[in-house]
């Protein structure tokens, strides 16, 4: 507001501008606001009014627009199922800690605020000066205005979202602590349990007063699910970083939330120093040879860990130790007396049916399943970024690391629980250190992926585009140009990886596939193309050494695709990409793969050649060209293409191994012909 040389007479000339920031969200996902309170009558009475009130708000904060609310009084573990449901960012209060740091009411904020709108009311006071006259000598006149702000509300200022607090420790040999001692990684809950135990027992001989509160912060004994925003936390570290270095556990760290109702110095002293071979509580010294906890020095291997690595976080995370996921993810045992018997039976009788080992579909749903309760362990432990891909195994990523299945002994999670999980998102992300039902066993540690480049983008095709399978082609030549110009340096120069050809205009003469590998697939089969593939050329030519610049580059220039002019077909707006997850048709892994688009041979078949027989030999010759096992290879149908066109074939590959696609092979391979999907 402005007031023209100390008066309001001008004022509704005078103009200010003003910056305004809104923010913008989906109508359909309410905001949550929520409160924690104790129970009892009081209690109870208090949240019955917040609730009545807030079906009197009419607008949200600033915003200019109509605004609803409701209230109601639900209990600790609904609130956490709607809270993981809720799929938006989620701020939690903390005691202490340095995480944003938001106002909030307090005792007397109320009182400031009425104070401050009564003050509000009488910002402008005139200001009186005498001017008598002979008339009237006592005479006063108004000579200017005096503006006075309105006292700023109190509000309490609360860290939301406050990091943990970590104390590294250090595996040192009891006698020599000079040393490391390493501990199995495959024995990783085990140890856990030990200094978990030991650090309890010190703790409580310490402060026996706050026995009740150590069970439960340090053991999580009589908890609820909100509880669980108190509890340490108990990280085995196994050394990584290097292909080389054996993935021992040598290091121990202990995450203490803000909201832990004990100290962190008090949980620091209780782990500093501790020695597993003495029992705390009788006093005994056991006879085996364990390690002494040291507080770390050195602090670098956090880094390996994703923990203040200096950036912003990471596109994929890879499990050090498995995840123990839901029950509903859990493989199929397969009893091995079963199998014995299975096998010793078909030995007099070939025909006998193999029913207990597991057939590739089997596997393909049991990993299904494990991928989408991955999705909702990150919503249990508050990672709210939009996964690009998920993969899982029980074997290990990194070399020398363990299968999963080796974790299970001596805990109270089945083998069949355990995945090794990879995890790729949408966009660079941070997540827990632990993740899944042992995150506080040490199973679940996860561990970024530096650099990691995407080797098969899918970009979503719109409905409304109404591409037929006839039109495929031509939107796969209007792509190509369009990454061909995203890929131009600006002196009209391309890279080969996009345009096949050297940097004078000569078509690449080096006989290999260098180039991208482009298709238009129905994946859905109702006869219009609702996605289109770009694959780098060592993702479907396994020959091809996959550089680390290179991935990069491509995954930099394919990842700003986002419109597609394609002539009679329109201005087509992709939608964002994803990396072709596993599981995809045109992934995998799978034994037998089909046409999806014609296959065309690279070579002629001769004169007075058998076409079916020159067709076997040319897939044949191309799967082995690509680095592939060896098919045995089915003609489901052919023809020949006019005008020297060649040979065109519709086929069937079986593989002796599951192999992983994309499968993109023949002549018309970068121009969307030749791709093999997993068979229906």
């Amino acid at each position: 507001m402005a007031i023209k040389n100390g008066t309001l007479k001008r004022i509704g000339k005078e103009k200010t501008d003003k910056l305004i920031k809104p923010l913008l969200f989906d109508a359909h996902v309410p905001l949550l606001y929520a409160w924690l309170f104790e129970q009892g009558e009081e209690h109870e009475e208090r949240a019955r009014a917040v609730c009545a009130m807030a079906e009197r708000l009419y607008q949200l904060g600033r915003g200019v627009d109509m605004a609803w609310a409701w209230g109601e009084i639900v209990d600790a573990e609904t609130l956490e199922e709607r809270l993981g449901k809720h799929g938006g960012a989620i701020y939690r209060p903390a005691r202490s800690g340095d995480g944003n740091a938001l106002l909030c009411p307090f005792p007397g904020s109320l009182d400031s605020l009425i104070k401050r709108h009564e003050k509000a009311s009488a910002r402008f006071a005139p200001i009186m000066v005498v001017a008598p006259t002979k008339k009237d000598p006592a005479r006063t006149k108004q000579a200017g205005q005096t503006f006075s702000q309105a006292p700023k509300p109190r509000f309490a200022a609360v860290a939301y979202n406050s990091p943990p607090r970590r104390l590294l420790f250090e595996l040192r040999n009891r006698v020599g602590a000079s040393s490391f001692s390493s501990w199995p990684l495959a024995q990783a809950a085990q140890l856990v349990e030990n200094v978990r135990d030991c650090a309890a027992q010190k703790l409580k001989k310490a402060l026996p007063d706050r026995a009740a509160i150590i069970e439960r912060v340090f053991i999580g004994r009589d908890t609820t699910e909100p509880d669980k925003a108190a509890r340490i936390r108990i990280v085995p570290l196994p050394s990584i970083g290097s292909p080389h270095v054996a993935r021992a556990i040598r290091r121990v760290l202990v995450e203490v939330l803000p909201n832990c109702p004990l100290a962190a110095e008090d949980i620091g002293w209780a782990f500093s120093g501790l020695d597993l071979n003495l029992d705390y509580e009788t006093g005994e010294i056991s006879d085996h040879a364990a390690p002494v906890l040291v507080a770390a020095d050195d602090e670098s291997m956090l880094r390996h860990y994703g923990v203040d690595d200096g950036s912003a976080g990471h596109r994929v995370w890879r499990t050090v130790t498995p995840a123990a996921l839901p029950e509903q993810a859990a493989r199929r045992r397969i009893d091995p007396r079963k199998v014995r018997e299975e096998l010793v039976a078909a030995r007099d009788n070939p025909a006998t049916e193999f029913k207990e080992a597991k057939p590739g579909r089997e596997r393909l749903l049991e990993e299904g399943r494990a991928a989408s309760a991955v999705i909702q362990v990150l919503r249990h432990v508050g990672v709210t970024a939009r996964p690009d891909s998920i993969r899982v195994q029980r074997e290990p990523f990194e070399g020398k690391g363990a299968r999963a299945e080796a974790f299970a002994p001596r805990t109270r999670f089945a083998k069949e629980r355990l995945w090794h999980v990879e995890i790729a998102f949408v966009e660079p992300t941070r997540v827990p250190l632990a993740i899944g039902d042992g995150r506080y066993l040490g199973l679940g540690l996860m561990a970024p992926v530096p650099d990691a480049s995407r080797d098969a983008l899918m970009f979503a095709v719109p409905e409304a585009a109404n591409i037929g399978i006839a039109d495929g082609p031509a939107l796969v030549r209007a792509a190509r140009r369009a990454l061909m110009a995203l890929a131009s340096n600006g002196e009209g120069r391309i890279l080969r990886l996009f345009s096949g050809h050297e940097p004078d205009g000569r078509p690449a003469g080096s006989g290999r596939q260098e180039h991208v590998f482009l298709a238009a697939d129905d994946n859905d089969g109702d006869g219009r193309i609702d996605r289109l593939i770009v694959a780098a050329p060592w993702a479907c030519d396994r020959s091809l050494p996959a550089e680390g610049q290179t991935r990069k580059i491509f995954d930099g220039i394919v990842s700003r695709l986002e419109v597609v002019r394609a002539g009679r077909l329109g201005v087509i707006t992709l939608g964002p990409p994803r990396a072709l997850a596993g599981h995809d048709p045109l992934v995998g892994p799978a034994r037998v793969w089909q046409s999806r688009t014609r296959y065309r041979a690279t070579r002629h078949a001769g004169r007075r050649k058998d076409p079916a027989e020159a067709l076997v030999r040319d897939l044949v010759s191309e799967c082995l060209r690509r680095d592939l096992p060896r098919p045995e290879v089915e003609i489901l149908k052919f023809s020949t293409v006019p005008n020297g066109g060649g040979l065109v074939a519709q086929a069937r590959l079986r593989f002796a191994v599951a192999v992983h696609g994309p499968l993109l092979l023949g002549r018309d391979s970068h121009k969307g012909g030749g791709v093999f999907a997993i068979e229906a």
